[in-house]
């Protein structure tokens, strides 16, 4: 079945329901997205400092054999009514993603490249439409040592990003941070199986 938005509760409603209709209509229609059955949606407590409504939807992705973990994220959509200006807008998606990648691909100079075409791609794909894109990719490598030693490298990836939505609906950015996630985590397309995960090329 696909994966739906978990909503944890009538006190969110609650604190929201005095939110500007914009920013009201914005969640809902977070709400109503069917995603992937790997991709399992909750919502968790947003950040309060960054904007006057805020809210934030957490992510975790599944390996589609064996349901281990292997990849998760958040986003947050921050709410201005009086425009920010750095912004350009009034909406804003602020987006985290973190998956497990093959040693070689994390040592790869062309990761940052390839990383950040995941994410535009998304968009694009999605029918997005946005304005004031930015971020940073990282690939990190972690080795356990003493008490919690193991014989495994660990390699990540990390993507960092936030845009500010224009006109439309916002099924489609969560759309394109579901895709984001997808693509990174190296899961096949919907309706394709495939013995191993399949991941982006980075050369020829």
């Amino acid at each position: 079945m696909p994966a739906s938005l978990d909503v944890d509760a009538a006190g969110a409603d609650a604190t929201k329901a005095s939110a500007p209709a914009e920013f009201l209509a914005m969640i809902e229609g977070l709400r109503s997205v069917q995603l992937r059955a790997e991709l399992e949606l909750s919502e968790l407590p947003a950040p309060q400092r960054l904007a006057p409504w805020s809210h934030a939807v957490a992510a975790t992705v599944h390996a589609p054999d064996t349901d281990d973990e292997i990849g998760s994220g958040r986003l947050v959509v921050l709410h201005d009514p009086e425009g920010v200006e750095s912004w350009n807008g009034t909406m804003r998606f602020v987006v985290f993603a973190t998956c497990d990648i093959d040693g070689e691909i994390a040592r790869d100079p062309l990761l940052p490249e390839v990383a950040w075409s995941w994410l535009t791609d998304a968009l694009d794909e999605s029918g997005a439409e946005y304005t004031a894109l930015g971020g940073t990719v990282t690939a990190t490598s972690s080795v356990r040592f003493g008490d919690i030693s193991g014989s495994d490298r660990n390699d990540d990836v990390e993507i960092r990003a936030s845009w500010t939505a224009l006109e439309g609906s916002s099924a489609r950015h969560l759309a394109a941070f579901a895709g984001l996630l997808a693509v990174a985590a190296g899961l096949p397309p919907e309706g394709v199986s495939t013995i191993s995960p399949v991941r982006p090329v980075l050369r020829p």
